[in-house]
């Protein structure tokens, strides 16, 4: 047990590892913020596709999606790593994981946002369309907004799983936490470099997750609040008469929950 704790949990190892594994660890987020940037824009492009009533925009999107959620993310920035120069594509290494981290993270994005989308009422569209906006219009303005809401706990938790992803670039020598721990316990053959990986990774994302179940909670409050209410449309623009009053609405109303 003793042996276990010296090698393991040695307070002078882990003190003197920190400044490796703080440098790795900014090299963990910043894949991850580029990434995830990556994945959101793409995945709401290939939600949209993939929503498309036309079967031309609509396959792709679902070829795409099936493709990289249906292979190892380890396989991808291999087939990537080794891949791409040889059709004159030289990324270093940092480079070439946030691409495919980021493609990857599009196709689980994208579900996420398409099933915020349709979890909007069909009739709001409707309503928007009504109103003389086109369909991007109606995306843009009255969707879109809506969905943002209902998708940022799922993107957060996302984001999450991001982060500890980031470990398999490991293996294309990406100097991320992992790696510079690895390299840490290589040189000193004492194995406190990865607990104390696996601390830094606990304080990266303990964080986030209660971020998520806070969101959760208050999304869950807020759907609550508003079952009663109008929808959307109606009480942004007032349509029809007032309940129990028979006059007409005048304009918007400012909702007493945010």
């Amino acid at each position: 047990m003793q042996e276990f704790i010296r090698l393991w949990f040695n307070y002078s190892d882990l003190k003197e590892v920190l400044p490796v594994l703080v440098e790795g660890a900014r090299i963990t987020v910043v894949v991850a913020i580029a990434a995830q940037a990556i994945g959101v824009a793409g995945g709401l492009v290939l939600a949209l596709l993939r929503i498309s009533k036309l079967k031309i925009l609509r396959l792709p999107a679902i070829v795409y999606i099936d493709l990289f959620r249906g292979t190892p993310l380890i396989m991808q920035v291999l087939i990537a790593y080794t891949a791409l120069p040889l059709f004159g594509i030289n990324l270093d290494a940092i480079t070439t994981g946030i691409v495919v981290m980021g493609l990857n993270t599009a196709a689980y994005d994208a579900e996420i946002l398409r099933a915020g989308i349709e979890s909007i009422h069909a009739g709001q569209m409707e309503a928007a369309r009504s109103l003389g906006m086109t369909y991007l219009q109606s995306m843009r303005y009255v969707i879109l907004p809506q969905t943002v809401r209902r998708v940022l706990p799922p993107l957060t938790n996302d984001f999450i799983i991001l982060i500890k992803d980031t470990a398999i670039l490991s293996i294309v020598a990406v100097p991320e936490l992992l790696r510079n721990a690895k390299e840490w316990v290589g040189w000193k053959a004492r194995f406190s470099g990865y607990t104390g990986a696996a601390l830094v990774y606990l304080a990266m994302t303990l964080p986030l997750t209660r971020l998520v179940s806070w969101m959760e909670r208050r999304l869950s409050m807020g759907e609550a609040d508003h079952a009663p209410q109008k929808g959307f449309l109606r009480r942004m623009f007032s349509f029809g008469s007032d309940e129990g009053s028979g006059t007409t609405g005048k304009g918007p109303r400012r909702s007493t929950h945010r």
